[in-house]
């Protein structure tokens, strides 16, 4: 583990999600962030002094102002997007657009928000896809990349104008209730806990490295 730089320029891509506007808010209160670029598809209604959004069209980046870290947090539902192939257009294809253009804009660390039980090989549609980004991302050169692997997140996205879905009416209260019988990757997690392990593993991590769900909920107290 090497010890963080200061003035530190961040890319985050995702800013408006539950784990991507507690990343923004994390970055925005850190005083060792300088500048914090947000690629987004609408406006934020967070403003800040540190923060400068770039309105894209993730099938289409511009060029993008150098910086020093990615924080990857684009993420969709198959409710939302309609289809297999439009929910893959954002979790697979729009990440890794972004995690490309950022290498040129010289970012060498990364940081992901995937998902539990993600693998390139598994028989399940989300999982497969989500495991077919991180394989995806390890190619990139000379890059250090923290992958997080939340299970389920203790948190309704009502406040982010997505409708509310009955599994997540059932699942969180049920969660948050059996927590404790979990095991280790499987365990309940709150979108903050994901964002603060990511926001200070990726400044100090080497290689690649993989965080279960219950070891985000560790990090995430700190």
């Amino acid at each position: 583990m090497i010890a963080p730089e200061k003035n530190r320029i961040v890319l985050l891509a995702g800013a408006t999600g539950l784990v991507g506007g507690q990343i923004l808010q994390l970055l925005l209160n850190n005083p060792e962030i300088s500048c914090i670029h947000a690629l987004s598809r609408r406006p934020l209604k967070v403003s800040h002094q540190k923060l400068q959004v770039h309105l894209v069209d993730f099938t289409s980046l511009p060029p993008l102002p150098h910086a020093d870290e990615l924080y990857l947090a684009l993420g969709t539902t198959l409710k939302v997007a309609g289809s297999k192939e439009a929910f893959r257009a954002v979790d697979f294809s729009a990440n890794l657009a972004v995690a490309r253009a950022a290498v040129s804009a010289g970012v060498s660390r990364i940081g992901l928000v995937s998902a539990g039980g993600a693998n390139a090989k598994s028989s399940m549609f989300y999982t497969r896809v989500k495991g077919e980004l991180e394989e995806a991302l390890k190619e990139l050169p000379n890059m250090t990349l923290v992958i997080a692997q939340p299970s389920i997140l203790l948190d309704y996205r009502r406040g982010l104008g997505q409708p509310l879905r009955l599994m997540e009416m059932i699942s969180i209260p049920l969660a948050k209730l059996l927590s404790p019988l979990f095991p280790g990757a499987y365990k309940p997690v709150r979108p903050q806990a994901v964002a603060r392990a990511l926001v200070n593993s990726v400044p100090t991590a080497e290689g690649i490295v993989v965080l279960t769900s219950d070891q985000l909920v560790k990090l995430g107290r700190r």
